[in-house]
């Protein structure tokens, strides 16, 4: 089941979203919906983060284990060519989510399910409704413009 369209981040909010979300080496970095895996490449090659990349679309599956294998992070980074829903995310430290509010509505259940106690949930402009961020920042891309404008949510899993 699609959750969303393919939409990338740019690298720019990538980034700051990483720092964000304190990601550190070694630590686990899903990204649901990776699209052609920009962000689990950011996350390897920048912060040292063992990541997954979790993907439903089969084309941008294999867009991205191209881009992995010319970067030569294939020991580093992992994408899965299936349903969220069959993937477990037991293993995640940070999990990126670039999904609509009504597609983040549908995974929260798994997310409270899989998530152990601590980690951090950035959303990139869709806020998880019910739960309560711990920072909401905004970001621009070009201050100058004043767009394209971001809102940056990060979530730390809650224990039940």
């Amino acid at each position: 089941m699609s959750l969303s369209p393919f939409v990338p981040s740019s690298n720019s909010v990538v980034e700051y979203m990483l720092k964000l979300a304190e990601l550190k080496p070694k630590e686990v970095f899903v990204d649901i919906g990776a699209g052609d895996g920009r962000t689990v490449i950011m996350a390897a090659k920048l912060f040292g983060a063992q990541s997954i990349g979790i993907e439903l679309r089969e084309d941008l599956a294999k867009k991205a284990l191209t881009t992995i294998h010319e970067n030569g992070l294939e020991n580093q980074v992992t994408i899965i060519n299936d349903d969220i829903f069959n993937v477990s995310l037991i293993t995640a430290d940070v999990v990126y989510l670039y999904l609509t509010t009504s597609a983040n509505e549908k995974i929260k259940p798994k997310l409270e399910r899989d998530l152990k106690p601590g980690t951090r949930i950035i959303s990139h402009d869709y806020e998880i409704m019910g739960w309560h961020p711990e920072k909401i920042e905004k970001f621009c891309e070009n201050p100058q413009l004043g767009h394209p404008s971001h809102t940056i949510y990060l979530y730390i899993k809650q224990a039940t």
